[in-house]
This record gives C-alpha cells, structure tokens and sequence, in this order.
C-alpha cells in the first residue's frame, strides 16, 4: 500500500523555492562527475567548451508538447517562441496557417470560446467504452471480418480486464482515504502552534511543540506520513491536495466499468474526433488550467543559468514553442499527432514529449506524424515513463516502433530517468521504464529543480519527464551551434557521448526493489547523457562535414 501512495505523489511533489535560492547548489543535473563527483550531464563543462570554437548560436526553436506552459513566468516569458507572421490580439488567422492569433503555440485542448479540458478519463475507459457495444457478445474471433477487428478485440479483451476495480483496489482506496483524513485533522492541529500552513517534513521535525497535544499531532503526522512514502519536500497543503486528486480518480476508476466516461470534447472542443482532416479546432491559451508539469519542462528545455555562469553571448538562443495536448489524464491520439504537425510546420527542430500511456487507439496518426517530422528534419525527444515497465514487452505510446507501417522511426530519442548516489544511494530508480529495444539514454530524473507556475517561482518534479527535457536542451545545443547536423545525427551523437561506468557490466540497486540492473539493460547507449562530450562530438562531426563539402567542391 505504501508504493500505491509513492506512485500516485511521486512525480508531483515540490517544494517552493524563493528566487534568490542558490540554485548552483540545486541543480545537481548540470555538475560534472569529475569535477564534483555528481552524475549531472557537465553542462557548465559544455559552455566551456562553446567559448573556445568561433561557432555563433543560431536560433532554435523547441516545441514542448504538454498539459501547458505559464507564459508570465519570469524566466520564461522571454524565451518563448512568437510567429512572426500574426498580429496578436486581432482575431485574424494572418499567417493563413489555421490557427487563429497563435501567438507563442496553439492549445489543441481548448474552445473557440475559450474554454479548457482540465481533466480527462484515461484511454482504457475511453477504448471499453467505445467497443463495448461493438464486441460484449463476440465468442468466436471468426467472426470478426478484418485484422483491424481482430486488433481492436484484443485490445478491448484487455482493457476489460484492467479496468475490474479489485477488492485490493477498493481496500488500497479505503486505505487512503482514512490516511488523508488523518493527516487533515493532525494538520490542522499542528498549524495552530507552528504557524505555517506550508510545513514540510523538513521543518516539522526539528520543530518543538509547546503542548503535549501538538507533539502528539507531530509523531502521528511524522509516522503517517513515512508509512505512506511522503517525501519530506513537499508543502503539507500540496500533500492534502495530491491525495484528494488521488481518491477522487481512483473513486472514478471504481465506476470506470459501469459508467462511460464523460465526452468532454463534445461539450468543449466540438471537433469531429473521428477525422483527423477536422484539425482547426482548439485556441491560443498555452497555459491552460494544469501548468505545473509544461512549465517545470519547458524550464529544463531552457536550462536558465543562474547568476554566477558568465554564458550570456554563448548560450543558443532557444525558442519554446508551447503546443497544450495533454490534460490530466490520458492524451488523445488526435491531438498528439495534430500537435507534432504544428511544430514541424512552424518551425520547431526539437519536440519535447513528457508523456505517455499504456493504449494507443488511432497510434497510425500519430505515428505518421513522427514520420513527417522525420521528412523535415525534426528531431523528437520523449520520456520512457514511470511504471517501471520492461519496453521490450509492454509498450507505452506514443512509440517510436509502428506496428501499422511495420518500421522503426529514427528521429526518436527514449529517456529513462537516472539519480545519484547522494540522493538515493544508487545510480537508478525505482520508477522510470526500461529495454534497451526502445529506450535509448539515461538522463537525471529525480529531485529536478526547475520553473513551476507564478511569476518568479521554483521547484521540484521527479520522473522521465524531467529527464527527456535535460536531453532536449541538449539536443537543442547542437543544433543551435551546429545547425547543419540532421536530427539522426544528432541522436547518434547524444548517444555516442553518453557517461559509462568504467565496468559496463556493473549493476546498480533499484530502490525499494529486490534487484539490480546494468545500464545496458536500461538503455540501448549504456549511459547517462553528457552535453560536454556531445558539444565535443558534435563539433567533430561539424568540421568533417565542412571538410568533406570543401573536397568536393574542389573536384568539381
């Protein structure tokens, strides 16, 4: 029960930080493991390197793919792609692109009247649903005229069964509520003395209550909350707020089988869902209601330097392009593959993707999608996800393997999400997916500081999907400086100058896992990506595309 709870707060928990925060310190993702024994990625060590070749940084332009991005943000606002060809405000499509006065990105989630899908139902309450009428009766496959049937049968065979809500389940469930319910009262009477309705663990443990009723109300907060995997960051009023949002979808997941998911589009979006051609829907408020997440990536895209790194004239000059597609709950195919179109045909040469699911209904449009950004040149970065899955067997979407048009697209780069031996005593977690068939490199994804909603505000978020942003900015670097390498081989330099552990054969503890994994078996590269070796890489390859240019202008 206690993993339960860790898995549903996990990769949400973060602690509010004042922008004068010494975030040198913070940013264990950018150290260098020689100079500071840290497996960050040796982005100080990169700038280093940029000072010392003539290469001036070209303008790039990153889509972030996500539940929305805070355009007020300080450190964001700035840095956020602007079409050149639209008049804000003007409520005119003047680029003749589709998209109305889409500014800095377009929200495919949203009204023309504004409104916004907030929450929506996960995939495999969407596919039984869907199905149900279609194949409840269905005893003989035989039956079922084409393989497109077929697929879909055994599709919806296996929702079925995934979406029974256990007795397990229902016990986890009453479980967690009596916690919450718990850690309520307790919190209320602990406010009463310390004076902070943001108390952490951090600050309720060294703090001293006057009354025997509030040390009480201590110990039993402290002992609850280690029960059921708080992490001692996190603000107690985000605490009680996670776990509502928890119970009430698992009280949804309760009544997934019997009761059909809300049409949320019909009533907000009124798209025909059905025909991708029905694609100019949506509207310009890349924020949305649920930014947290887009803007904590959309910060690692970034990857702001603080005060004391002198980069200003070295750092490329990257351009976030805001592209709103996943709600609370799962995506939907139409919008990913829409939003990857939007990005390739706006300029975009690195999309970010911190996202995923386990069921992938119309994946031909999205795997087209991939194919066309391909054709343009595009490269895509996206998280592996935070089930602890084995890719190699159970697929997560979107996936850069195709089932439909039986390829493997090679403008996609995998991220699993690594740590460090001051945070949890090993190189791994407990969480991030695995399979060397699909994931490709390792990225630090544990405790990642980075913007967060509000005009000057910073925090943590943990999971792959930190980890695939850390590889965008990467990727990002490359291309801004040397700007004539393809998105294939950008990959394969980011995947050539990954960090390895001197015995590649070495395994590493998975925490509160009974088990061991060598890096190999996490990722097909071995290692933990590192922009100072890839910046190096890059500019090999740079100078011996320019010679072989040079040769062969000379034998002509």
């Amino acid at each position: 029960m206690k993993r339960l709870f860790v898995f549903a707060i996990l990769f949400f928990a973060f602690l509010m930080v004042d922008a004068q925060t010494n975030v040198s310190n913070i940013n264990w993702h950018w150290k260098d493991y020689q100079k500071d024994t840290v497996h960050g990625i040796s982005l100080r060590q990169a700038y280093q390197y940029l000072a010392t070749i003539n290469n001036k940084p070209t303008p790039i332009i990153v889509a972030v793919m996500d539940g929305g991005v805070d355009t007020t943000h300080l450190d964001l606002k700035n840095k956020l792609w602007t079409n050149p060809k639209e008049i804000p405000k003007n409520g005119v499509d003047d680029d003749k692109n589709g998209y109305i006065d889409d500014m800095h990105g377009w929200n495919f989630l949203g009204g023309k009247d504004g409104q916004n899908i907030d929450k929506a139902a996960d995939e495999k309450s969407r596919i039984y649903h869907r199905f149900k009428s279609q194949f409840e009766n269905i005893t003989d496959t035989n039956d079922l005229k084409t393989e497109l049937q077929k697929n879909q049968y055994q599709v919806w065979k296996q929702t079925a069964k995934e979406i029974e809500f256990t007795e397990e389940d229902a016990a986890n469930l009453q479980y967690i509520k009596m916690a919450t319910n718990a850690l309520q009262k307790l919190g209320k009477s602990i406010i009463k003395e310390i004076n902070d309705t943001n108390f952490t663990i951090q600050t309720l443990e060294p703090f001293q209550p006057l009354g025997r009723t509030t040390l009480d109300a201590k110990l039993a907060y402290l002992r609850t909350a280690q029960i059921i995997g708080i992490e001692k960051e996190t603000p107690y009023t985000e605490v009680v707020n996670e776990l509502k949002e928890y119970i009430e979808g698992k009280d949804k997941s309760a009544k997934a089988k019997s009761t059909p998911p809300e049409n949320i589009r019909a009533s907000i979006i009124k798209d025909n869902y059905e025909s991708l051609a029905d694609k100019f829907y949506g509207n310009n408020d890349i924020t949305g209601p649920g930014a947290k997440h887009g803007t904590h990536v959309a910060g690692l895209v970034a990857s702001i330097p603080d005060s004391s790194w002198n980069v200003n004239k070295l750092y490329p000059s990257i351009q976030i392009m805001g592209v709103r597609v996943v709600p609370n709950g799962d995506e939907y195919d139409k919008d990913v593959a829409l939003g990857i179109r939007y990005a390739v045909d706006n300029g975009a040469k690195v999309i970010n993707m911190s996202f995923g699911k386990s069921y992938s209904p119309e994946q031909i449009w999205v795997d087209s999608a991939i194919r066309y950004a391909a054709s343009k040149d595009v490269l895509i970065i996206h998280a592996a996800g935070n089930e602890y899955y084995d890719l190699n067997v159970k697929p997560v979407y979107p996936n850069p393997y195709s089932y439909y048009l039986k390829d493997t697209a090679k403008n996609v780069i995998t991220v699993a999400a690594s740590s460090d031996f001051f945070i949890n005593e090993t190189l791994l977690t407990d969480f991030s997916n695995f399979g060397p068939a699909i994931v490709d490199v390792l990225s630090p994804g544990e405790k990642i500081y980075s913007t967060i909603p509000g005009a000057n505000n910073y925090g943590f978020l943990q999971g792959t999907s930190m980890a695939a942003p850390i590889v965008s900015h990467i990727a990002a670097m490359i291309r801004s400086y040397f700007p004539s390498l393809s998105a294939v081989k950008v990959k394969k330099i980011i995947k050539q100058s990954v960090w390895k552990p001197n015995e590649q054969d070495i395994s590493y503890d998975i925490p509160q896992k009974d088990e061991a994994k060598s890096f190999s078996e996490i990722a097909s590269a071995g290692g933990i990506v590192n922009a100072a070796k890839a910046i190096q890489i890059a500019s090999i390859y740079n100078s011996q595309k320019a010679s072989n240019k040079s040769k062969n202008k000379s034998k002509n």
